[in-house]
């Protein structure tokens, strides 16, 4: 029976086929448990959209940003604005919802938060290397010219888009029923192995070349203390690690527990019991996505400028469409509004962080 099982295909079956066979329950009707987890779902993932935007603004419109290390963080920014876009579309399409997916609407769903993991994981790999080259050059910022930036950026989604992919396009189930995971029940069990096992290994070699770095820079910080110049590198050397740390250990917290669950299921199977804990894991793993632009704005001075900058511009735009209304005339303004729009532009110019003394050369870390 197994065998026959095994090698038989089931293309045509729907997606509550592979629900029922793993065990999975599906939500009949809505409840206000239902309600409860995809409105807060949907609210963090809205601010989550929103906070990781302004992060990604802040690096293109601040000069001092334009260095490989903060385009790799805004590169980072992007995937998690998709985990939220990812977010949103699994709470518009679960619960009762799931039954009337086709399989290919829940493998998009599935993609998509895969996409955006492996964008994650890519990225911090891609700043622990650009940290190790630099710092053990003495350097700051990475000499890397913007084209090998841009190819490492399209490298990574590129990577990403083929994991997120793969699932769908061959290393799945539907040819061998007892293969199913019961976390993601049209998912290869092997290929959840296979994923969870690469993460967790990239998280390892990055913790140790982490390691390795922070040695060095104590080491040296240690030399450099009776020079001024070198002692205010280490020191903007020290801050910039303190947040890329910060930003990985985020990361590790929030998913590991999400990967560590699917290598059970993987391995495992129903025996796990993975679904009791699923979806505690993703909302662990949702608020990773919100952590990060926390982090930018608590550690980085020059980056609370740039936020600064940008809400005073929002407001200020918002406060004159509010005078310019077409439905009320005004032939001259008062004294008082001139000196509060005055006041308002002169606030979001000294916030502007472009407007900073050239002589003032330190870099905001």
């Amino acid at each position: 029976m197994e065998n026959s099982v095994s090698n038989t295909c089931y293309y045509n079956h729907n997606v509550t086929f592979f629900y029922n066979w793993v065990g999975k329950k599906i939500s009949e009707a809505w409840t206000t448990r239902d309600f409860v987890v995809i409105g807060l779902g949907l609210t963090v993932s809205v601010i989550v959209v929103l906070a990781n935007l302004m992060v990604m603004v802040a690096i293109f419109i601040n000069r001092r940003f334009h260095f490989p290390i903060y385009y790799l963080l805004g590169n980072m920014a992007a995937a998690d604005l998709f985990a939220g876009i990812s977010y949103i579309n699994l709470m518009l399409n679960t619960g009762p919802w799931t039954p009337l997916l086709t399989k290919e609407q829940w493998y998009i769903r599935g993609a998509l938060i895969d996409i955006s993991l492996t964008a994650s994981v890519a990225n911090l790999l891609a700043v622990a290397l650009e940290r190790h080259q630099t710092i053990f050059t003495m350097q700051l910022h990475s000499k890397m010219t913007k084209r090998r930036v841009v190819l490492l950026i399209v490298g990574i989604w590129g990577v990403s888009i083929i994991m997120g992919l793969v699932p769908s396009t061959f290393w799945n189930c539907e040819c061998d029923l007892n293969d199913c995971s019961t976390v993601a029940p049209l998912y290869s069990r092997r290929f959840l192995i296979f994923w969870a096992v690469l993460n967790l290994l990239t998280f390892f070699i990055m913790m140790s070349m982490y390691t390795r770095i922070f040695i060095y820079v104590r080491y040296q910080s240690q030399r450099a203390s009776q020079h001024a110049s070198e002692m205010w590198h280490n020191e903007a050397v020290v801050n910039l690690m303190k947040i890329i740390s910060m930003v990985l250990g985020a990361f590790v917290i929030c998913w590991t527990p999400g990967l560590v669950i699917l290598l059970l299921d993987g391995l495992l199977g129903k025996a796990s019991r993975a679904n009791d804990y699923e979806k505690f894991c993703l909302v662990i793993a949702e608020c990773n996505s919100l952590v990060n632009p926390i982090i930018y704005s608590l550690r980085d001075h020059e980056m609370r400028r740039t936020f600064k900058h940008i809400l005073c511009c929002l407001c200020q735009r918002g406060a004159d469409q509010r005078r310019e209304s077409p439905s009320v005339e005004i032939d001259s303004p008062l004294p008082e509004d001139s000196q509060r729009k005055y006041e308002a532009q002169a606030l979001c110019l000294s916030a502007d962080p472009n407007n900073i003394e050239d002589s003032w050369t330190k870099p905001g870390v």
